[in-house]
Formats: structure tokens, sequence, C-alpha cells
């Protein structure tokens, strides 16, 4: 049901992007299913799952058929007690032929195998968890592109709308000298502040263009793909520290980490087992026969099965085993300190991130009134100079403000968006 839905998500994003329309949604599915990082991450696992078996652990037996064929050019130089027995023979051909079949399964080793096989599972569980890293990582970062083109083009409008106040300008200024109550001077630096306005605007799509081709890469399509977003910045502003907080336990690295301390301790567990006793089985059938050309013995032939148990006891090494398991065991300490020092990170991480959220969203309430005065202070400031009773330096100051102040308010709802999306990466909670 779970692939079905996947291939469901998918089928609906390729069918969005035929029609050139793209909203997040879409380009996380996009992302999620083209994305090599994602593919590297899928590998893994299934090496994992690979290696994840009784005969890599050793558990299993192992069944091996071995045939030799010797034929050798000999000279024979035999006495015996009686003389006439004696042989002298030169270039003698021998022949000894041998084939046989072993089976060999190990007993006991210390529980080597039984702690290689759970060291094995844990890997499996350790890739699944760098996966799930390697999926919410890539989900951030194309929300993060994603919301940068809707912020860009939100600037556009603002430009647009700054426009259209140096073109009433203009057009206040035009109709004045018609009546004779203009000059040129003030003529010429309104249509050259237009212009300026015109080349922002051009400047602004190609930062746009530049977006979308970003994105675009993200999700590796073509980077000539034409696409539309037509979208919002729209900021959650419930959350909580104490939630973040509670929920980094669920992050995929810091579970990767605990996994990493166990696999550790499992390598150290079979490193101390290379010096207990080691009891095999044996058992197989061999097939010998040697033939010779001359001498004592024109033939010898033997067959059977065989059963034999063997036990090595390592009794010195120079120390080998010892130095391998302090090791070892320094490893295990060393993943430990990792993990810690993983989670202090993440809690610094969500600490400063949530510090940055909360101050855009109080920023916010500010520069949403700010904007709003900005509006009405250009409005007023167009009529004044309509009638004459404001001036051309009053008109662009009231614009730089109000372009000032969209742009702020667009990179403060970009930037609490942005945190919004790291704190929920950190909680393991971003969703195509």
């Amino acid at each position: 049901m779970k692939k079905l839905l996947i291939l469901v998500c998918c089928l609906n994003a390729a069918m969005a992007m035929s029609q050139g329309r793209l909203t997040l949604s879409d380009a996380i599915n996009l992302a999620l299913k083209n994305s090599l990082d994602i593919q590297l991450a899928k590998n893994n696992v299934e090496i994992s799952n690979i290696n994840n078996h009784p005969g890599i652990a050793g558990a299993l037996p192992t069944i091996t058929a071995t045939a030799n064929d010797n034929e050798q050019i000999i000279s024979i130089n035999q006495k015996f007690p009686d003389p006439s027995r004696n042989t002298t023979r030169n270039n003698v051909s021998s022949n000894n032929l041998s084939v046989g079949v072993t089976g060999s399964i190990l007993l006991s080793n210390g529980y080597r195998v039984v702690t290689t096989k759970k060291r094995l599972n844990e890997l499996v569980i350790q890739n699944r968890y760098l996966l799930d890293a390697q999926v919410q990582n890539t989900m951030a970062a194309v929300a993060t592109r994603y919301y940068d083109v809707v912020r860009q083009q939100e600037f556009i409008k603002t430009i647009e709308q700054s426009i259209g106040v140096f073109q009433k300008r203009l057009d206040i200024l035009l109709a004045r000298k018609e009546a004779g109550l203009s000059n040129n001077a003030d003529i010429f630096q309104a249509r050259l502040d237009l212009n300026a306005q015109v080349q922002l605007k051009q400047q602004q799509e190609l930062v746009i263009q530049q977006g979308k081709t970003d994105l675009l890469n993200l999700l590796f399509l073509n980077p000539d793909s034409s696409i539309t977003i037509q979208d919002t910045i729209i900021v959650e502003r419930n959350l909580s520290l104490e939630n973040i907080r509670a929920k980094l336990k669920d992050n995929p690295q810091l579970l990767s980490a605990n996994e990493q301390i166990k696999i550790n301790e499992l390598i150290e567990k079979e490193t101390a087992a290379l010096g207990m006793p080691s009891l095999r089985a044996n058992t197989g059938y061999n097939f010998n026969n040697t033939n010779s050309g001359a001498g004592f013995i024109l033939q010898n032939q033997s067959y059977g099965p065989f059963i034999s148990l063997n036990l090595s006891i390592p009794i010195y090494n120079g120390t080998v085993f010892k130095r391998q398991q302090q090791v070892a065991a320094m490893n295990s300490k060393n993943a430990v300190l990792q993990k810690e020092t993983l989670v202090q990170t993440l809690e610094t991480g969500a600490v400063r991130t949530y510090q940055a959220y909360k101050n855009a969203l109080q920023q916010l309430e500010t520069e949403v009134e700010n904007y709003k005065l900005s509006m009405q202070l250009v409005d007023l400031v167009l009529k004044r100079f309509e009638l004459n009773q404001a001036t051309i330096i009053d008109v662009r100051q009231a614009q730089q403000s109000f372009e000032t102040s969209g742009f702020r308010l667009l990179n403060l709802n970009y930037t609490a968006k942005l945190a919004e999306i790291e704190l929920k990466r950190l909680a393991n909670q971003i969703t195509p």
C-alpha cells in the first residue's frame, strides 16, 4: 500500500511537471524519486541486507570438493634383503590421483558467530536510519530552494508596484508640463528613476530564472525545463521548543549514532572471542589412487568416509588479540563520545534555530504594520504631489520606504520559514 501511494505521488508530480506547474509536494516527490544521494543510501541498505546472513557470520557449514592428478617421470633404485628383488629403473611413469569432498561446521568459538550475526543486523538498522536522514535532508533542501523562488517572485511584485509609483509620478509631471507647471529636469529625473526600476525588475527576473534552475538541479531534471510556481510562504506559528527537543530522540542521525555504539560493542565482543577455543567438526569422503610403472608397489588405492573434530586453542600470538580488543574498546568509547557530541550539536541547533524562528515571528508583526503604513504613505504623498503640495524627493523617499519595508517583510517571512523547515528536519517531521 505504501509503495502504491508513493507511485501515485510520483505520477501526480510527473503530470504536474508536464503541465509546467510545480507545487512543493510535487518537487519533493520528484526529488525523492530522482535523488542520487537517496539511491546511494538505498543501495547501502540493500548491501547490508545481503550481508545480514548466517553464512556471512560463519554459522553455516562449508563443503569443499578437491581433486588432484599428479603425473610424474621418476627414477627408481630399490634394494631388498633378497638381491633378486632389487629394482633399478629410469624414466618410470608414476600417477597419483586424489579426490575428496569435505564438509566442515563450526561448533563453538566463544559466541563469535552469534555476535557477528547481531552486528550484521544492527548494520541493517543503522543504514535504514541513514537513509531516513538523507530523505529528510533532501526534502529540507528542496523546500528551502522552492520557497526561495517564491520569495524572489514576491520581490518582483514589490518592484512592479514601485514601477507603478514611478510611472504615476512621471505621468503627473508630464501633465504639469503640458500646463506649463513643470520643468524638464524633473521629467528627466523621473524617467531615470523609472528606467532604473525597470532594470531592477530585469535583474530580479534573472535571479528567479537561476533560482528555478537550481531547484531543477535538486530534482535531477533538465535545467532548461520550464516550470511555473504559484505559491505563498505560510509560516506555522505554533511550533514549540519543548516539543522539538522532545522529538530530537527521533532524529535519524542520533538513532544511527546509537546503532554505532551497539555495533562497536559487538565488535568488541567479536574481538574478545578471538582468544577463545574454537571447535570444528569435519566429515567427508576421500579417494586416493597411486600407480607406478615399476617398483615395490605398482598400485595403491584407498577410499572411504571420514569424520573428525578439530580443537584450536590460542595460546600466544604476540599479544595481537589483546591489543585488538583494547582498540575495539576504545572505539566503543569514541562512539559514545561522538553520540554525546551529536546530542549537544542537535540541542544547540534546535535552540538557536528556534530563537531565530521566534525572533522572525516577532519582527513580522511589526513589519506587517510598517508595510501597511508605507503603502498608505505612498498613496498620501502621490496625492499631495498631484496637488503640488509635495516634491519629487518626497515621492522618492516614500517609494523607497515602501520598497524597503516590502523586501524586509518578505525576508523575515522567508527566514521564519527556513527556521521552521530546519526545526522539522531536526525533529524528523518533514513530510512530502
